[in-house]
């Protein structure tokens, strides 16, 4: 049995902004991805069922934007460090002036 919320309560009161914000991108990935992948693999809409040719383009599809986003994580995070070395080095070349 749940319990009802009050009149204009959504529920979402005592979340982290964070998560809601981590979810929100989640869900573009997510809706991107499967807007991609749809439209570049499935064609024939003359039968209820998937034809193996549409699975095995979907799958290649859901493969490599896997891969290219973590390919783009892993670029973005060696970035990241190199940005804080740098700043790192000349925040103490300038408290050792």
């Amino acid at each position: 049995m749940s319990v009802p919320l009050p009149p204009g309560a959504t529920g979402l009161e005592n979340i982290d902004p964070d998560q809601i914000k981590t979810f929100k991108d989640f869900l573009i990935s997510y809706n991107k991805l499967t807007e991609l992948c749809f439209t570049d693999c499935i064609s024939d809409f003359t039968s209820r069922s998937i034809k193996g040719k549409e699975e095995k383009c979907a799958l290649n599809c859901l493969e490599k934007f896997l891969k290219v986003n973590q390919r783009i994580s892993q670029r973005f995070q060696e970035f990241q460090v190199l940005a804080n070395e740098s700043a790192i080095a000349a925040a103490q070349k300038m408290g050792g002036s």
